[in-house]
Parts: C-alpha cells; structure tokens; sequence
C-alpha cells in the first residue's frame, strides 16, 4: 500500500499531536483529584487510543475484522465515540456541581 505524502503527514501530526495531549494529560492525572478533571483526562488518552487504533487498521498491523461481530464495526465505534463519552461526563459533573451549590 502506497501512501501520499499529504496522508503522511496527517498520520504523523494526528500522532504526534494526540500523544503530546495525552502525555500531558497524564501529567495532570497525577496532579488532580478531582472528578470532573478526571474524566476529561481519561477521555484525552481514549481519543489517543482512537488515533493508534485507527494507525494499527491502516498499517495492517490489526485486523478490524476481528472487532466487527456480524458486520458492525464495533471496535471503531467504541473507540471513535469513547473520549466523547467521558467528555460528556465531565461536563454532566461540572453542571451538577454548579446546579448543587
């Protein structure tokens, strides 16, 4: 498989962007206790992890196959849609903290 240096490039800075991301993220866990802070750093380093299982399928090095149980794709679903889905929490935390007050 052949790629175009312009697909190359979006590869690259997809990685290397969502890496900077999650390493700082990861800094920020350690440092944070609280709820809110911790989701969104979760969901930082699940949309990392969508990044390397989207380069892993492209590269060839995983099967998506293996993830997608009668036709659904489901391994790119769950990735795709998991940081969303901590976002959301977070931001369900902060409204319900400030509505609690």
């Amino acid at each position: 498989m052949i790629m175009s240096s312009g697909l190359i490039v979006y590869l690259v800075s997809r990685l290397l962007v969502g890496a900077t991301a999650a390493f700082l993220a990861i800094i920020l866990w350690s440092r944070t206790r609280d709820v809110a802070w911790m989701f969104i750093v979760i969901g930082s380093i699940a949309s990392y992890a969508d990044i390397l299982f989207d380069l892993l399928v492209r590269f060839g090095l995983l099967d998506e196959a293996a993830f997608s149980p009668l036709g659904i794709p489901l391994g790119r679903i769950v990735f795709s849609n998991l940081p969303y889905i901590f976002l959301s929490a977070a931001f369900l935390v902060m409204i319900f903290r400030k509505r609690i007050r």
